[in-house]
């Protein structure tokens, strides 16, 4: 998901999402851009804790915590795919059992010229567990707010 400009995967019963945004330009910005997506600064500038200080690896399980209202939820998660490329840096992530939604999430870092832009792609469906399916709407509503926090998390 990551490794490609244009997304055009569709997978039957899952709600697809891309936003992006830019970041500005120049060289020193795209390097730490770069260095802030691997290591979980978007999630974690976001609002959520990653029990990982170690840069993003393929095959990586890692929890996820949100707190909000009083309630902690955590979100195990596992990285499935990390690209580097001289314009194209990022990863995404599936999410496992216990998470309160079903899917997977990309967080990219590329260049548009000179211009620095990090792209979020989601695809999202109501878990499995009976008590996050019947919170799934809430979910989605809170999936939005969290997207725009996301686009703001590098700059």
């Amino acid at each position: 998901m990551p490794e490609s400009r244009e997304w055009t995967h569709r997978p039957s019963g899952f709600r697809r999402s891309e936003v992006s945004v830019s970041l500005g330009s120049g060289e020193a910005l795209w390097r730490r851009a770069v260095s802030d997506v691997l290591l979980w600064k978007v999630k974690t500038r976001s609002g959520f804790r990653v029990d990982s200080n170690e840069p993003v690896a393929q095959g990586q399980g890692v929890l996820v915590t949100a707190s909000a209202l009083g309630f902690t939820v955590v979100e195990p998660v596992e990285v499935v795919t990390v690209v580097s490329l001289p314009d194209r840096v990022g990863f995404a992530y599936r999410t496992l059992p216990g998470h309160p939604v079903n899917g997977e999430e990309a967080f990219i870092v590329h260049r548009r010229g000179d211009e620095v832009v990090l792209t979020i792609r989601s695809l999202t469906r109501a878990a499995s567990e009976q008590l996050w399916r019947l919170l799934f709407p809430a979910l989605l509503l809170m999936q939005r707010v969290v997207r725009r926090r996301y686009l703001r998390s590098l700059i």
